[in-house]
């Protein structure tokens, strides 16, 4: 009788046994899958997402410098030559300097003046009427403060100083006397809001073109610390500006200014940082920003932390000719993304096993049916991964593959969409204008295409007298208000801050469009609901400007500067009559 090592197997382990390998098999292989195509979407979201994030930081520095230049120039116009004595060209110099704290009155409301005899003249703007005049006409006597209203308004003496100020010893005045033309001083605290300030600063000569004094003016970055502060970049992301030097300018996780031993206030530096992830993304591009690396920005990249965390982050540059040179950074650890990813896929592999179960009654159709939905999944993916933002993903299923895909579909409308407002957000609206000209281009159409930006008026007043939260709900009601008033082919966006972009497609004319502008500027004129009550009315305003595809631009980024520079003329043409 022969030995028999094995027990033979019977048909249906036979038939069985294959099979439940082969649905455990395809459970990984599910798994596995998943977790790539939900890394990949992650991947492409999270740099978009970064990319966007240091955009809008470099948007936000560049509109909040951007004014200083303009303030100098109407405050001493090139060419101008300096009077002999302040005195002497007073009422002249007042009225220039008046107009030009009227150009950016957020953050440029003080433009001042002192020159080799010692002499000293300067504007502070308290609010659109009352301004405050600081005046020194000799050396050694105390600066005498003055208050006035209105850009001829008589001069009310409030007191001396007690201190002696003599703009030659200034730090903005060495500055500008060392370098030729616009320069900027370094960042410092200010004595008496203890907040971050830069000053822009610039030669004046005489009529003989030898140096006779500087003009200046300072710009607060309390507002764009405030702004980097309020960047919802992820549940542990972090967003700061600094200098070459690591000192901080603002940040999302931590002061730019510290209390020192002493009791007295000093900076932040960004590599003393006890932020962890803020400290680790300084750190890792310190090298970059030492050595200059200044090609191809902006530029994510990824990196480890101690702990051997994977973050993704991002950094951009911004210099201008007189000098400034800041750094933006934004991190966010890849577990805020990959989180849910991960719980997805360990869900979908512990149901697949559950499955094995069952494998015999299931059939093999529900694999087509899986494996489709995770194609299209993939599909959708690699649109996105091409930059197709609004590739629809389509699956409506309730397991985890469907939330899976509505997380995906969640993360590619958080990318599109503002969330404040509930508009599409500026990607989204460039995105689509260029899809538009190039329907237009196609078609040979007659009809045009338009651009409308809008800028509102008194926003930070809005927010200064009634709280963020109602200057929240004011850029809810103002969106509400610029979509009741398009038609349904049109697409309002909330561009940045308290600017919105209107793309009106068709537009048969010029005519048509300034007509369609005009209403535009009506409906943003009526009072606000959310805020104000009918005995005391609050109302915005904004200035529009307005740009014709394809007479004004025939690429998107050219119109849309068009009408950004429509919008900058119409609000200055304003700001000049009041």
């Amino acid at each position: 009788m022969p030995i028999r090592f094995f027990k033979p197997f019977s048909l249906r382990l036979v038939l069985i046994v294959p099979y439940v390998v082969l649905v455990i098999g395809l459970a990984i292989a599910i798994g596995m899958l998943s977790y790539s195509a939900g890394s990949q979407a992650v991947a492409t979201v999270s740099s978009h997402l970064l990319l966007e994030t240091v955009g809008r930081i470099a948007q936000a520095v560049d509109r909040h410098i951007v004014g200083s230049s303009a303030v100098l120039e109407t405050a001493f116009p090139t060419g101008v030559p300096a009077p002999q004595s302040i005195e002497s060209d007073f009422h002249e110099i007042r009225s220039r300097f008046w107009v030009a704290t009227t150009l950016h009155t957020d953050p440029n409301n003080y433009v001042y003046f002192g020159n080799e005899a010692g002499q000293g003249l300067g504007l502070f703007r308290h609010t659109a009427d009352e301004v405050e005049l600081r005046m020194k006409l000799r050396p050694d006597e105390h600066r005498a403060i003055y208050t006035f209203s209105g850009i001829d308004g008589p001069l009310q003496f409030q007191r001396r100083e007690a201190n002696l100020f003599d703009p030659r010893t200034r730090p903005w005045y060495a500055d500008g006397k060392r370098n030729n033309g616009h320069t900027w001083t370094s960042v410092y605290i200010d004595f008496g809001t203890r907040q971050l300030v830069a000053t822009r600063a610039r030669q004046v000569h005489t009529a003989s073109g030898s140096f006779d004094g500087v003009v200046a003016t300072d710009v607060s970055l309390k507002a764009l610390n405030d702004f980097v502060g309020r960047l919802k970049v992820s549940p542990n992301g972090v967003a700061f500006i600094i200098e070459p030097d690591g000192n901080l300018i603002a940040s999302s996780a931590s002061r730019n200014v510290v209390t020192l031993p002493d009791g007295s206030s000093g900076r932040l530096n960004a590599g003393r940082s006890d932020h962890g992830l803020l400290k680790a993304a300084y750190d890792t591009v310190q090298g970059r920003i030492a050595a200059r690396d200044d090609k191809d920005l902006p530029r994510v990249f990824d990196f480890h932390t101690a702990d051997g965390s994977l973050v993704h982050a991002a950094f951009d540059r911004i210099r201008d000719d007189a000098g400034l040179d800041w750094v933006m950074i934004v991190a966010m650890p890849a577990s805020d993304f990959l989180g849910g990813v991960r719980e997805n896929v360990s869900r979908t592999i512990i149901l697949a096993t559950l499955a094995v179960l069952f494998a015999i009654f299931i059939g093999l159709s529900i694999l087509g049916w899986v494996s489709d939905d995770l194609r299209r999944l993939t599909e959708a993916a690699r649109r996105v991964g091409n930059g197709e933002l609004d590739a629809p993903v389509g699956i409506e299923r309730r397991d985890e593959i469907g939330a899976l895909a509505r997380s995906f579909e969640t993360m590619q409308n958080r990318l599109r969409t503002d969330r404040l407002t509930g508009l599409a957000n500026r990607e989204a609206f460039m995105d689509q204008l260029r899809r538009r000209i190039d329907t237009a281009r196609e078609d040979r159409r007659k009809h045009g295409l338009g651009v409308l930006f809008i800028d509102l008026n008194g926003f930070k007043a809005i927010n200064d007298t009634y709280g963020h939260d109602a200057g929240d709900r004011a850029l809810q009601e103002i969106g509400r208000r610029l979509s009741d008033h398009v038609r349904e082919n049109d697409l309002v966006a909330r561009y940045a801050g308290d600017e919105f972009v209107i793309l009106l497609d068709p537009v048969d004319d010029r005519s048509s469009l300034l007509s369609v502008r005009s209403h535009i500027e009506r409906s943003l004129r009526e009072p606000l609901e959310s805020i104000g009550s009918p005995h005391s009315p609050v109302t915005s305003g904004g200035a529009v400007g307005a740009a014709l595809f394809p007479e004004d631009g025939d690429e998107a980024e050219g119109l849309l500067k068009s009408a950004d520079r429509a919008m900058y003329a119409d609000k200055h043409g304003e700001a000049g009559t009041t």
